[in-house]
């Protein structure tokens, strides 16, 4: 049969694209429908922020009228700028086990990101870091969680064969939680108490309200300490608000800590119940059912996620890792969790990793971004 390549013109097209996954996964246990809802305000250039810096291309592929694949094509203008790069991506790459709707997909995708003087095509890499990244390369039997790739085992071979060569590896974690916090830390946390050479605060927050007064200097403070981190793009005020707006209805306010030096945000980290069993309930629809799915699973969750972190430089030999780690392994014995997964880090973040270790943590997926040379 004749597969033919074709741009998303059309809110009909637009729909195909968003909903083709939920048929390519039908049988995928593993695999975490999105938030429609999400996924309709993340492609509309009117909500989504990110395309005013940036040029796209959404395409689908079809056999006999019925669509097998689809991709996305990104040129994240401002990323290239200040990293003085000439890089396409590809991003929310989907298909069948079928290597020629793949072939034809992606060298589509290199043709548009050739015309346009791009050196260089890598992915799945979305508009920043805070988009899933990279396919699944191992961990297939766990569990898909929130912005994350949960794609089959064929999608990685798939693009191998296409001429793409590894780029970078990102590492999740399974950490588990003790039943007591260990001597080791409440040591640890005691000492970096009586510390006299800076003036901290730990912050705990109990509602959301208390919560919204940080959402800009917590941002602001990733701008800073994420910049060296690849791929990730400064965010802009309108951007901080959209992305607060998003994570804001499933934030628990204890699972957010923060240390303020000298009544100044000094350090964050972020996480939140795994909701992943109300979302696979709700099949991602948020209607007419789907809060209550989403809203028992925050509440019966075992596990948490942890989505974001940072210190600023001149205070990573401190102790404040340890300051919001204990509070977080105490909030998470408070609340009967279980576990905490890491989420993705950086293969090359090694300071991270050796944390990991250390409190336990188990290697449970690794996900790929792929390269390839355009010239």
């Amino acid at each position: 049969m004749k597969i033919t390549i074709k741009p998303v013109v059309s809110r009909s097209d637009l729909k195909t694209f968003i909903h083709l996954p939920e048929k390519i996964h039908k049988n995928h246990k593993t695999w975490l429908p999105p938030i429609y809802k999400d996924e309709w305000d993340f492609f509309n250039p009117k909500k989504n922020k990110s395309f005013t810096h940036s040029d796209t291309v959404l395409l689908l592929a079809f056999k006999d009228n019925e669509a097998v694949g689809r991709i996305m094509g990104i040129i994240n203008n401002l990323y290239n700028e200040i990293h003085n790069e000439k890089n396409g991506r590809f991003f929310s790459m989907e298909c069948y086990d079928d290597q020629e709707v793949a072939h034809l997909l992606i060298t589509e995708v290199e043709k548009w990101a050739r015309d346009k003087g791009m050196e260089k095509l890598i992915g799945p890499l979305g508009f920043s870091d805070k988009d899933p990244q990279g396919f699944l390369i191992s961990g297939f039997d766990y569990q898909t969680n929130i912005a994350m790739a949960g794609n089959h085992k064929y999608m990685p071979e798939l693009i191998e064969k296409e001429g793409y060569t590894k780029k970078v590896d990102l590492h999740d974690y399974l950490i588990p939680v003790p039943d007591d916090l260990p001597s080791l830390y409440k040591r640890a946390y005691d000492r970096i108490k009586k510390r006299s050479d800076f003036r901290y605060e730990v912050l705990e927050f109990k509602t959301k309200k208390d919560l919204k007064k940080y959402i800009v200097p917590v941002f602001e403070l990733m701008n800073e300490v994420y910049a060296p981190i690849y791929g990730f793009v400064p965010l802009s005020e309108k951007e901080m608000h959209a992305l607060a707006s998003q994570y804001l209805p499933v934030l628990d306010p204890e699972f957010v800590k923060a240390v303020l030096v000298n009544n100044e945000l000094a350090a964050f980290v972020i996480a939140i119940p795994d909701i992943s069993e109300g979302i696979k309930k709700s099949k991602g629809y948020l209607f007419p059912f789907g809060f209550y799915h989403i809203f028992r699973s925050w509440k019966k969750s075992k596990g948490i996620v942890l989505l974001l972190g940072g210190i600023k430089p001149e205070f990573r030999k401190n102790g404040m890792d340890v300051l919001m780690g204990v509070k977080m392994i105490e909030s998470a014995i408070k609340r009967g969790k279980s576990t905490i997964e890491s989420h993705l880090i950086l293969e090359t973040n090694t300071t991270m990793l050796g944390e990991m270790k250390k409190v336990g943590g188990k290697l449970i997926k690794k996900f790929r971004i792929f390269q390839k040379d355009l010239i």
